[in-house]
């Protein structure tokens, strides 16, 4: 196996990309091992490879590492994403998990009952137009700095751009009134790196359609 990570999951965006993400912006080339049928995701199972029987799974530095969160923090650790200090981390973490809360609420637009999905929509632009959005907006203004936490590029900065192109599938308008966020997403869209994340034909996963939700629900019965 080469010394690349592995990244063990569907063929879909869900709790992996944030992921996905996070090592494309710091450079790293990585592999994937897609769940296409039940079966795959059983035999990770019956192998003993997913401690809570669940995915994200990556397998990176000799550990088959779990729960997407303590995935992206060992990530944002190793690759210098993670501030230089406590404070810097305790910043980055109460900006990370404030964008999860919004994250969870995409999450349910997929998996959540179909006539709860509009609903839930609209919470989402809601909260995002009202709650998350002004108070990233804010931090930026506060210290007149390119990035959210230390003027330097970090895990916050990748995933908030995730966020901002992940809500803007509900609503392209949300970020019309927040120009130092727009600046932050051309910012960070247009390093080297992301750029190329970005691109057509990446490891980039595209939003999930109400058929190819059809078709993995009828694959994986949930």
């Amino acid at each position: 196996m080469s010394g690349k990570p592995v990244l063990h999951y569907f063929n879909i965006q869900g709790r992996m990309e944030s992921i996905r993400w996070l090592l494309a912006a710091a450079g790293v080339e990585f592999e994937e091992k897609l769940i296409m049928c039940q079966e795959d995701l059983d035999k990770l199972k019956n192998d003993g490879l997913l401690m809570f029987h669940q995915v994200p799974m990556v397998e990176m530095d000799g550990m088959k590492m779990v729960q997407s969160r303590a995935i992206l923090n060992y990530i944002a650790t190793k690759y210098n994403l993670y501030g230089k200090d406590m404070k810097e981390r305790l910043l980055i973490d109460m900006y990370t998990e404030g964008m999860a809360d919004l994250f969870e609420l995409s999450f349910k637009v997929i998996l959540g009952p179909p006539e709860q999905r509009d609903a839930t929509k609209s919470l989402i632009k809601d909260r995002a137009k009202n709650r998350f959005f002004p108070a990233f907006e804010k931090v930026l203004k506060s210290h007149g700095q390119g990035y959210l936490v230390g003027n330097k590029l970090s895990k916050a900065d990748i995933l908030l751009t995730e966020l901002m192109y992940c809500v803007e599938e509900f609503d392209a308008s949300l970020l019309t009134n927040f120009p130092l966020l727009q600046a932050l997403k051309t910012r960070i869209s247009n390093l080297p790196n992301v750029k190329k994340f970005l691109q057509p034909g990446s490891q980039r996963k595209p939003p999930m359609t109400e058929e190819k939700l059809e078709e993995a629900r009828k694959v994986f019965k949930f």
